[in-house]
């Protein structure tokens, strides 16, 4: 049987032309950055190629780049370095925002988490009553990881410049697939990760804009312009760096192709009696489709679906796993049993119509035979 990845979402393979790319970085270029012998410093050019790289896909300047370890990294570095007595938030952010906010709450610093409406959405005006005198940092997730809905982030970036107010965003699942220009959307700081768009997993970046002053949270040898104290993984960097550089040049192309199969598989899913599609109908992204259905377990989709040979999933990768329901679909104005019937399908550059069509073709009467022996009835 042949099996199908709809997960592109949690994690995504590494592209053949970025692992190439790295080879020599294991065995032959494996020096030490911060050496200055000849080994160092091949190293060291390969890294600030990549950091050129990384920059240019969202028209930032190079040292305006700090390579991380992931985006957690980068997430946690954001709202603890800033140093901002008072923090706005969204209701929908990933875990790793919603989890260090809750700590800097407990820490005695104020944070508001604002509400959306049931598409996902933070209404800009919202974000402008919450800024007060005290406000350092606003951080609002660019597109969510589990339902898709894309955030009006350049005129929240524009409210925040106009009270001096830092603007942050994770930008993890939205990079790489939708255009992104720092400058034009007025964002002061941002989160990217190289295992969501083909590249290797322990590499991600923090953009922070010229003139923003953040402290490290991680101490040591004075890499990464002294704010992130660890010895530079390159070749997963330089993995990174031509992830950015493929996305780049085949992001239009991927995006119509992605859309069309998105679309197809909404319409398709929508056949099915009490199914409900969540988050916005057009302000989303390419390749991420969420759904409800009535009278089933999520947890008991994706088990049948995967034994008919399809991966999805119910919900971020960091939750999937715990049985509670997701706080983003209870954000959007779920019930805790309607965040349970959810199921996530990601599409990505390996998805094929075929792939697209099998889904459509199966999900019915799983959907039919779960609703059959449902504790929730109908």
């Amino acid at each position: 049987m042949k099996r199908i990845y709809f997960d592109y979402a949690a994690t995504t393979p590494v592209d053949p032309r970025v692992n190439k790319a790295m080879e020599p970085f294991f065995m032959h270029k494996f020096g030490n950055t911060m050496s200055i012998h000849s080994f160092g410093q091949e190293a060291k050019i390969a890294l600030e190629k990549s950091r050129e790289t990384v920059a240019d896909l969202i028209n930032a300047k190079p040292n305006e780049i700090i390579f991380t370890g992931s985006a957690t990294e980068s997430n946690n570095m954001v709202l603890k370095g800033i140093k901002a007595k008072h923090i706005i938030i969204s209701s929908i952010e990933h875990p790793c925002i919603m989890e260090t906010a809750n700590w800097l709450e407990k820490q005695g610093f104020k944070i508001t988490k604002l509400p959306n409406d049931k598409y996902g959405l933070v209404n800009p005006l919202d974000v402008k009553k919450a800024i007060t005198k005290h406000t350092g940092l606003v951080s609002i997730i660019h597109a969510s990881n589990e339902i898709g809905t894309i955030q009006s982030i350049e005129k929240i970036g524009k409210i925040c410049r106009s009270r001096r107010v830092y603007f942050h965003t994770d930008a993890v699942q939205s990079f790489g697939k939708i255009p992104i220009d720092v400058d034009k959307m007025n964002i002061d700081l941002l989160t990217a990760s190289s295992h969501k768009i083909y590249g290797p997993k322990g590499a991600a970046c923090l953009f922070i804009k010229d003139g923003v002053k953040i402290e490290p949270i991680l101490h040591g040898g004075g890499q990464e312009m002294r704010l992130r104290g660890s010895t530079s993984n390159v070749s997963a960097i330089v993995g990174f760096a031509k992830a950015c550089e493929i996305c780049k040049k085949e992001m239009k192309k991927e995006t119509q192709r992605l859309i069309k199969l998105r679309d197809k598989l909404i319409k398709g899913a929508l056949q099915i009696k009490d199914s409900h599609l969540t988050g916005h109908a057009k302000k989303r992204l390419p390749n991420i489709v969420n759904f409800w259905f009535s009278f089933i377990e999520g947890e008991s989709l994706v088990i049948r679906l995967d034994l008919k040979g399809i991966a999805v999933s119910t919900g971020s990768a960091c939750s999937s796993a715990k049985l509670e329901p997701s706080h983003v679909l209870l954000a959007i104005g779920l019930k805790p049993q309607e965040a349970h019937s959810s199921l996530r399908i990601s599409l990505g550059r390996w998805t094929t119509e075929k792939e697209v069509n099998y889904f459509i073709k199966v999900l019915p009467d799983i959907v039919k035979n779960l609703r059959r022996i449902s504790p929730y009835g109908k």
